[in-house]
């Protein structure tokens, strides 16, 4: 049996299929967590819990679309059920949504990103604080973004969703650390996830925007899912039993010029 910062604590973890998610799942079964790997990709989403189970963890598959609350609610009561109280939440589902000018992007497209980015953090968010408040005792990981710090001239509903997600990560950190419930945001610069491939390979030239992408970080590269999953992991352990409503900052430097 593995031992670890997280041992027999139920980790939820949505968009947990690709990229940061599947890191982060990977990551805390390592650390004896049991994961309820949730996303709307079940082909990805099974070959992940597959991996943990592989290597001697525990993981289960949830299909789960975070923006719909009747689905919410069945899946996280299906959870407690199956596998335990929750004890962790990262809130990782989100979509990169579309990329023009505020004028002309209709209330359709705005209300997506929306819907996955925000709603889905604030959905989830309420279905798995009940079982945190009876057990005193819980850990949310909300992921936001670079983009919820700064501006830059791409994706505005994105930008405004990621921003949107830091403050409410601060409102609910106020809310709940009464009941010893801590709730941080983490901001990723470029990872090299799926997602920010789908981007590099609609501009028709992958390799030319890797290049320029490596160079907005003065470490020199983009980051590894990896590296964002362990960070991840520390806030939902009682390694980071003193930091709630922070924000962390995993860029390569970004941000810092």
């Amino acid at each position: 049996m593995m031992k670890g910062k997280l041992d027999g604590k139920v980790i939820v973890v949505t968009g947990g299929a690709m990229g940061i998610g599947k890191a982060t799942a990977l990551a805390a079964a390592k650390e004896g967590a049991v994961v309820a790997v949730c996303d709307v990709n079940q082909v990805e989403g099974n070959k992940t819990v597959e991996e943990i189970n592989k290597m001697g963890g525990k993981a289960r598959f949830y299909y789960l679309d975070v923006s719909n609350e009747e689905q919410v609610k069945n899946v996280f009561e299906k959870i407690g059920k199956e596998l335990g109280d929750i004890y962790g939440l990262v809130n990782n589902a989100g979509i990169a949504g579309v990329s023009k000018p505020t004028h002309e992007i209709t209330l359709e497209e705005w209300n997506k990103v929306m819907s996955i980015n925000v709603n889905g953090v604030f959905l989830c968010t309420k279905y798995a604080v009940p079982y945190m408040i009876k057990n005193r005792s819980g850990s949310i990981v909300n992921l936001s973004s670079i983009y919820g710090l700064v501006g830059a001239q791409d994706v505005p509903p994105y930008h405004a969703s990621k921003g949107a997600v830091r403050l409410m990560t601060k409102t609910d950190a106020l809310f709940y650390a009464k009941y010893n419930i801590r709730v941080n945001s983490v901001h990723p610069g470029f990872i090299d996830t799926p997602m920010v491939r789908g981007f590099a390979e609609s501009t028709g030239n992958k390799e030319a925007v890797y290049e320029a992408l490596k160079k907005l970080h003065p470490l020199g590269r983009l980051g590894k899912p990896e590296e964002v999953a362990s960070v991840i992991v520390f806030l939902l352990s009682d390694d980071a039993s003193f930091m709630t409503g922070s924000e962390v900052v995993v860029d390569g430097g970004y941000t810092a010029q």
